[in-house]
């Protein structure tokens, strides 16, 4: 007659219970993996925020720049040739400030990669 090993007990409810506590574990690790990723994710918008605050001011200035250029070049004077310049390094700067953060968004750096990857191959191992 066998006697069951007192450290690993033996039936329907040990096993159901192992399995409950390896899900449980699996779905922390998987909250810890999103939480880490979420404050990653914050600080990405709060870069794209400040970048696309910066690009709308740039936007405004080259207006007001461009459109004091039209009236300052309307009055043929000398002198005029700074206002357009500025406009022109306005316009640039939002430019480029807005082709950095749909750059930001497009490598993907608002999305959560590793969890989804990870949820993903959680899925197909259970599927």
């Amino acid at each position: 007659m066998s006697h069951p090993d007192p450290q690993h007990p033996a039936g329907l409810i040990a096993s159901l219970s192992a399995l409950l506590k390896s899900c449980i574990r699996l779905l922390l690790s998987r909250l810890e993996l999103a939480a880490l990723e979420l404050g990653e994710v914050r600080q990405h918008l709060m870069q794209l925020a400040v970048v696309f605050a910066l690009a709308l001011v740039a936007f405004w200035f080259a207006i007001a720049f461009g459109t004091a250029a039209l009236i300052y070049l309307a009055w043929q004077s000398m002198g005029w040739t700074i206002l357009p310049v500025l406009a022109g390094v306005f316009v640039l700067a939002a430019l480029g400030l807005l082709w950095y953060g749909q750059r930001m968004v497009k490598q993907g750096k608002l999305g959560l990669p590793a969890t989804m990857a990870e949820l993903k191959a959680d899925r197909d191992m259970l599927l």
